[in-house]
């Protein structure tokens, strides 16, 4: 399997989520866009309280890619991803980037690029990249309140393992087992290796005491 993370931020780092209405709609774009067959930003599959894609009113769909895990923050997101079809990726990121950008700028009442140029991508090709990166990529919300989780210097780790659990807008709680999105993501994958939700959680917290992101900044696209 050919795994890539993906990332783009606001144009000149600007905010591209400025409320819940945003995340649940880019995560909505997560779940509609990812299909072979034409999709509509319109079509809203899920509330806010529940999941997504209800399977008694949406077709199935005809996947493009696996999403393994996501994070959205206020001016950026990451998503770990594979293709499932030939270009699968940058077609579905082309959906993703200019579906979410029309609504941003209507809602918002702009114009003009949200984004910070095309999507920037890294093949995830070696052992201990792919060992950190689902980690890193749930860790990021930490940077709103603990900005030295980075240098695995977080003092409070109750605190911020806590402050992780009520960040909805990532697949964390689907990996330690409290529904939030599960139908957005495909965690098979990633459990064969991350393990079960309690090994999932312990292994969490054991690498928010000892990641170094300096080390990794080239290969975690920072």
């Amino acid at each position: 399997m050919e795994l890539y993370h993906v990332l783009n931020r606001g144009v000149d780092k600007r905010k591209i989520f400025l409320s819940d209405r945003d995340h649940f709609r880019f995560i909505h774009n997560l779940f509609e866009f990812n299909d072979q067959n034409p999709s509509s930003s319109n079509n809203y599959y899920f509330s806010k309280s529940s999941d997504i894609g209800c399977p008694n009113i949406r077709k199935p769909r005809k996947l493009l890619v696996n999403i393994h895990a996501f994070c959205l923050m206020p001016n950026h997101y990451h998503i770990l991803i594979s293709p499932i079809v030939k270009d699968g990726i940058p077609k579905f990121m082309k959906k993703i980037n200019m579906g979410y950008a029309k609504y941003f700028n209507e809602k918002n009442k702009r114009t003009g690029a949200l984004f910070q140029g095309k999507y920037k991508s890294v093949h995830v090709s070696n052992n201990s990249h792919f060992l950190y990166i689902p980690y890193y990529i749930h860790l990021n919300p930490l940077d709103l309140i603990f900005p030295e989780w980075r240098t695995g210097n977080v003092k409070n780790t109750k605190k911020a393992v806590d402050y992780l659990k009520k960040y909805r807008w990532s697949s964390h709680l689907d990996y330690l087992g409290i529904k939030n999105f599960p139908s957005l993501t495909q965690r098979n994958f990633l459990q064969g290796t991350l393990g079960d939700e309690g090994e999932y959680n312990k292994s969490f917290i054991q690498m928010l005491g000892e990641i170094d992101i300096d080390s990794l900044k080239k290969s975690l696209l920072e």
